[in-house]
C-alpha cells in the first residue's frame, strides 16, 4: 500500500473528522426541524451511502458486492437506525458524546474479555470515561431524555462491534461499500414496518442524502485514505476530536447551548479515553 504525504494525510484526516461530526448535525437538524421520520432518514442515508461507495469502488475496478459480510452489515444497520431514532430527542453534541463513549467502551471491553489487562493510567482512564458516561445519564435539568440516550448507547455498541469486525485484513473501503450495499434491504424492511409513521419532505430528504453520500460515504473514503499515513495510536487519538467538533458546530450552526453537565462529562469521557490510548501505546 502506497504511503500518503504527511500534509495530505492531515488534510484528509481533518476533512474526515468534520464529515463525521456533520453526521450528527445533519441528522439532528433533519429530525428536529423537518418533517422526515427517523426510519426514512435511515433508509435514505444508507441508500445514498451505498450508491456513492459502490460508484467509488467501481472506479477502482473493484466489486463492492463481494466484500463485507451480512453480520457486519447488520451491525452497521443497527448503528444507523439507533442513531436516527435517538436524534429525535437528543441534542447533537450530547448524542455524539454518548455514541463515541459507547463505541470506545465496547472496543476496550472486547479487549478485556479477550484477556487484556488495564493497569495504572489505562485503568484510571477507563474508570473515568465510564463515570463520565454515567454522569451524563444522571437525572438533572440538563440530562438527555433516557429513551434517546439508551438508543444512542445501543448505536454506539453496534458501531463498536462493526469496527471490531472490520479490523481484519480486508480492504476497509471496499468492505464498507459492500456492507452499505447489504444494508439496503434491511432499510427497506424498516421503512415497510414503520410505513404508517412515514413522513417525507424535500429538505429532510436532502439532509439524509448528504449524511449518507457526503458525511458517511465520502467521509469514510477520506478516512481510510488518511489511515495509510497514521499510526494506530494517532488514528485512535485524533478521533477524540469528533465529539468536540460536534459540540462546537452544534453551538455555532444549530444554536445548541453549551451547558455545564455535558461539558464536564464530555471532558471526563474524552480525557479518560485519551489516558487509555496513551497507556496502551506499543
Amino acid at each position: 500500500m502506497t504511503s500518503t504525504p504527511r500534509a495530505t494525510t492531515w488534510m484528509l484526516t481533518a476533512a474526515a473528522m468534520v464529515a463525521f461530526a456533520a453526521n450528527s448535525l445533519l441528522c439532528r437538524q433533519a429530525l428536529a426541524h423537518t418533517d422526515i421520520d427517523a426510519a426514512s432518514f435511515t433508509a435514505i442515508r444508507l441508500v445514498a451511502g451505498a450508491a456513492l461507495l459502490a460508484w467509488l469502488t467501481r472506479r477502482r475496478r473493484l466489486d463492492a458486492g463481494t466484500a463485507g459480510s451480512w453480520p457486519s452489515a447488520l451491525a452497521l444497520f443497527a448503528y444507523a437506525a439507533g442513531f436516527s431514532f435517538a436524534y429525535r430527542t437528543l441534542p447533537a453534541s450530547t448524542g455524539a458524546l454518548l455514541l463515541f463513549g459507547a463505541v470506545q467502551v465496547t472496543m476496550i471491553g472486547r479487549g478485556l474479555a479477550r484477556g487484556e489487562r488495564l493497569r495504572g493510567a489505562a485503568l484510571l482512564g477507563f474508570v473515568v470515561a465510564v463515570a463520565g458516561l454515567l454522569a451524563l445519564l444522571l437525572p438533572s435539568a440538563s440530562a438527555p431524555p433516557l429513551g434517546g440516550a439508551l438508543l444512542m448507547l445501543g448505536a454506539g455498541v453496534a458501531w463498536g462491534v462493526y469496527s471490531l469486525r472490520g479490523s481484519g485484513g480486508q480492504d476497509p473501503a471496499r468492505a464498507t461499500a459492500g456492507n452499505f450495499v447489504r444494508t439496503v434491504p434491511m432499510a427497506a424492511l424498516l421503512s415497510l414496518a414503520t410505513l404508517d409513521a412515514a413522513s417525507l419532505d424535500a429538505t429532510g430528504c436532502l439532509y439524509a442524502a448528504a449524511s449518507g453520500a457526503l458525511a458517511s460515504g465520502l467521509g469514510y473514503t477520506l478516512w481510510y485514505t488518511a489511515l495509510r499515513g497514521l499510526t494506530r495510536t494517532t488514528a485512535a487519538t485524533v478521533q477524540l476530536s469528533v465529539p468536540v467538533l460536534t459540540g462546537l458546530m452544534a453551538a455555532l450552526l444549530l444554536g445548541e447551548p453549551l451547558t455545564a453537565l455535558p461539558c464536564i462529562a464530555g471532558a471526563a469521557i474524552l480525557g479518560g479515553i485519551a489516558l487509555v490510548i496513551g497507556a496502551r501505546r506499543p
